[in-house]
């Protein structure tokens, strides 16, 4: 048999995939089976630990950068060809599902146990990476350290991210013992091409009784923080007509955001997720409300009209009220094309496994969005029942996560084997 032919049959593990997920999801466990594993915790941690392990049972040698991204390396013939990568992450949000990000971790380290259950030797070598702190929940923005790593960020900006308690990203790396030696750049750690296996995060897939979807595009976003500061006044003397209510500005700005998103036909997003009030007293006026807008679309032209009308509409509003206004775009990233020819390795590795897949475009922000900007990148969606995902309910079916495991492992395969090509003089 042919190592062409040996490739095509090899088969994922399902039940292996599926009952690492669920070890996976103990740690961080929370009341209604979801799992809340904020970036660089303690229970960050204590994922990392056990990732690492389960690597290193397979063979692995294992990579930490300064931003505390984990390589898993499993070698192939050729170890001066660069890596064909999969992963994503293990950080939640505060009450998130067990498989959001986990789920692309857990399946490259399947197709490595696949591998070695075979004794199969790829061309190139095979890693999987776990991202540090994809959600941006604890520290903003979002991907921040695949984004050093793609070079969107410098290393002093990602350490120097802090959350609602001062604590900043370098330090908490330092703390948990995740802060590696490795330099934080595709420069130091060059890829042959990044494949992300992910939960869809939406209904489509389901709703269309579709087992893969292959994405061919992800959407653009951009994330703003805004300050309102009125003055805090006694809410029985002060009469209304002389109020500078910052959270009735703040009011008027989530009702703006949402006629912006609606306005904009049933592609475009815009969600005010966070909001903080001070001094958040029953009797008091609002003095001061810090929120957070969050705008997507794949067209990068709707996107900037719907900043052009975030921007005047906010300055209306404070205006008419006599606040005061900060105002900070804080995150910003363009429409992203996936590489075609990935694309093509998850659609043949659809195809090959019999399974029903659809093109789709990713609504939300994932890792893979930046690593597109420095190598070919690729990502597999599998469904989640009722599309619901940053919940504690998010839920997937064990053939769904079969099939994006098997996917993964054809697409991947298909690259690591690649022959490199030949120079001539």
């Amino acid at each position: 048999m042919t190592a062409a032919s040996t490739a095509r049959n090899l088969n994922i593990n399902a039940d292996r995939l599926w009952d690492s997920l669920m070890e996976m999801a103990k740690i961080g466990k929370t009341a209604k089976d979801g799992v809340c594993r904020l970036a660089l915790t303690d229970l960050d941690r204590e994922s990392r630990d056990l990732f690492i392990k389960w690597c290193k049972d397979e063979g692995c040698s294992i990579r930490i950068d300064k931003m505390g991204n984990i390589f898993a390396r499993r070698e192939g013939k050729n170890p001066d060809l660069p890596p064909i990568v999969a992963g994503s992450h293990l950080d939640s949000q505060p009450t998130g599902g067990k498989y959001d990000g986990v789920y692309g971790v857990l399946s490259g380290l399947e197709v490595i146990r696949t591998l070695n259950d075979a004794k199969y030797e790829t061309e190139a070598p095979v890693e999987v990476v776990c991202w540090t702190n994809e959600e941006g929940s604890r520290f903003a923005p979002a991907m921040v350290a695949s984004g050093v790593f793609a070079k969107v960020f410098d290393l002093e900006y990602g350490h120097s991210r802090a959350d609602v308690d001062g604590k900043t990203m370098g330090e908490e790396l330092k703390r948990i013992g995740y802060m590696g030696e490795d330099e934080a750049t595709i420069d130091a750690h060059p890829m042959g091409a990044y494949f992300e296996a992910h939960i869809e995060q939406g209904p489509i897939l389901e709703d269309e009784g579709m087992d893969i979807g292959i994405v061919t595009d992800a959407q653009g976003q951009r994330w703003y923080e805004i300050t309102l500061t009125g003055v805090e006044a006694h809410a029985g003397p002060t009469p209304m007509t002389s109020r500078k209510d910052a959270l009735l500005g703040a009011a008027r700005i989530i009702e703006l955001v949402n006629k912006i998103g609606l306005d904009r036909g049933p592609l475009a997003c815009a969600t005010v997720g966070m909001m903080q009030i001070h001094p958040n007293s029953r009797n008091v006026i609002p003095g001061r409300v810090f929120l957070t807008v969050d705008f997507r679309h794949p067209d990068d032209a709707v996107l900037a009209d719907m900043d052009a009308a975030l921007r005047k509409g906010v300055e209306d509003i404070k205006s008419g009220i006599g606040l005061d206004c900060e105002f900070e775009q804080i995150f910003y990233y363009a429409p992203v094309p996936f590489d075609p020819s990935c694309v093509d390795a998850v659609r043949k590795g659809a195809e090959r496994g019999g399974y029903k897949a659809r093109e789709i475009v990713s609504g939300a922000g994932h890792d893979a969005c930046y690593l597109a900007h420095v190598t070919p990148t690729a990502m597999i969606f599998i469904p989640c029942v009722d599309g619901i995902s940053h919940n504690e309910i998010e839920e997937v079916h064990k053939h769904w996560s079969d099939a994006g495991g098997q996917v993964l492992l054809d697409a991947l395969l298909a690259k690591a084997d690649e022959k490199p090509a030949e120079t001539t003089v």
